[in-house]
């Protein structure tokens, strides 16, 4: 049996600095800015859905049911996988991520999860065409900051 596609360097390099991008959008509840990270019309699955059909409904129904109730959003890029086409016009990055979410008390507690993120390749570059984040087992899927939006 083949081994998996493992991507090259330079396409690793370029995923686990979209990660650290994204990321950062996710802990300044910067929608605006993470939008064009992803396709129009993505389809997605999350803690609060099941599929989520666009970029504007997944906005609505789970990054602003999420992003602004926890805090230290992170991808842990040493335990992230990425794959890869031959033809490099697809690439898969599944990746587990930190968190910090809160009781309603204000009390802090971890909430980590993992990512499975499927990309295509146009002209224009690389668009994240599918998004599967979920919590790990046992983790509270609430949380219950209270952080402002910086752009939608």
């Amino acid at each position: 049996m083949a081994p998996l596609p493992t991507a090259n360097t330079e396409t690793a390099q370029f995923f686990r600095s979209w990660l650290e991008t994204f990321a950062g959008y996710v802990r300044e509840v910067d929608y605006a800015s993470a939008r064009p990270l992803f396709h129009p019309a993505v389809l997605a699955f999350g803690t609060h859905n099941d599929v989520i059909p666009g970029l504007d409904q997944w906005v609505a129904t789970q990054w602003d049911n999420v992003w602004p109730k926890t805090t230290d959003f992170r991808f842990v890029l040493e335990q992230t996988s990425i794959l890869a086409s031959s033809d490099g016009t697809m690439a898969t990055v599944i990746a587990p991520w930190t968190s910090t979410g809160y009781h309603p008390d204000g009390r802090p507690f971890p909430r980590p999860g993992r990512a499975t993120m499927v990309f295509t390749r146009n002209a224009d570059g690389w668009l994240c065409v599918h998004s599967h984040m979920s919590l790990n087992r046992g983790v509270p899927q609430a949380s219950h900051a209270d952080r402002p939006v910086k752009a939608w």
